[in-house]
């Protein structure tokens, strides 16, 4: 235990030593709450101009969450600055020498780095959804509304899942390069044209992050998918764990 401590203590100084990972997390804060706010007050201006449809499946949660795509980007930069970061430096060498048990270093990296996305994730989450409704105006809904704090808590560990997926993705790459290079373009662009292309649109609803976003919904019809929030929390809690897995086999096979 106390050696686990000191590995614990060991991934916090990276963390908060390399300024860059923090103003990370201040970006996906930021653009989170900021986009969602204005999208929020665009949507009240035009709300009467919708059609009867749009308006019958308006989710005022999820609309509160717009902002979230562009955020994500920058939590998926966390985890891929905080895990591929070490192998572009050096660093990872140092590290593995000092921690040789390699289960117990990627834990402990995977424990402090998600425990930080959780706090930043839940205030973004927070923010998004108290500052959404007040723009919303008669349009908004109140935290006690059935189902509401369920999806903004959801907002929160979508974020910090997000995150996580890219740790694990950047154990088994190993390179920021490449890293950003795969994950960027994929979340950013193709998975949202893989969404809306009738052909893929049946498959692409089980990617992570179409999936995981179910969890910010209070209107179900607003996201015509097949399964509810909580179903599409757990696919994004397995693909979550497979990346992680792999990242584990990668880094125990594999030397730095």
């Amino acid at each position: 235990m106390p050696h686990t401590t000191r590995v614990l203590r060991s991934e916090w100084t990276k963390i908060r030593s390399v300024r860059s990972t923090l103003w990370t997390l201040a970006t996906a804060l930021t653009v989170t709450v900021g986009l969602s706010a204005l999208i929020c007050a665009f949507t009240a201006s035009q709300f009467d101009k919708l059609t009867k449809q749009e308006q019958l499946t308006f989710d005022a949660v999820q609309t509160s969450f717009s902002g979230s795509g562009l955020g994500q980007l920058a939590m998926i930069a966390f985890g891929v600055m905080v895990v591929a970061g070490e192998y572009s430096t050096g660093m990872i060498r140092s590290s593995l020498a000092a921690v040789p048990q390699r289960t117990v270093f990627l834990l402990s990296k995977v424990f402090v780095a998600g425990t930080l996305v959780l706090v930043v994730g839940m205030a973004t989450s927070f923010l998004a959804f108290f500052i959404g409704q007040a723009l919303l105006g008669e349009r908004s809904v109140s935290i006690e509304d059935e189902g509401v704090l369920r999806a903004v808590l959801g907002g929160g560990v979508y974020m910090t899942l997000i995150a996580l997926f890219a740790m694990g993705l950047s154990f088994v790459l190993r390179s920021p390069l490449l890293a950003f290079a795969i994950l960027m373009p994929f979340f950013f662009l193709i998975s949202n044209i893989l969404g809306t292309v009738e052909a893929t649109k049946k498959y692409a609803q089980y990617l992570p992050d179409q999936a995981g976003k179910t969890v910010t919904a209070v209107v179900p019809e607003s996201l015509n998918r097949p399964y509810g929030p909580y179903e599409g929390l757990a696919i994004m809690v397995a693909w979550t764990l497979a990346a992680l897995i792999a990242g584990w086999i990668v880094l125990k096979q594999r030397d730095a």
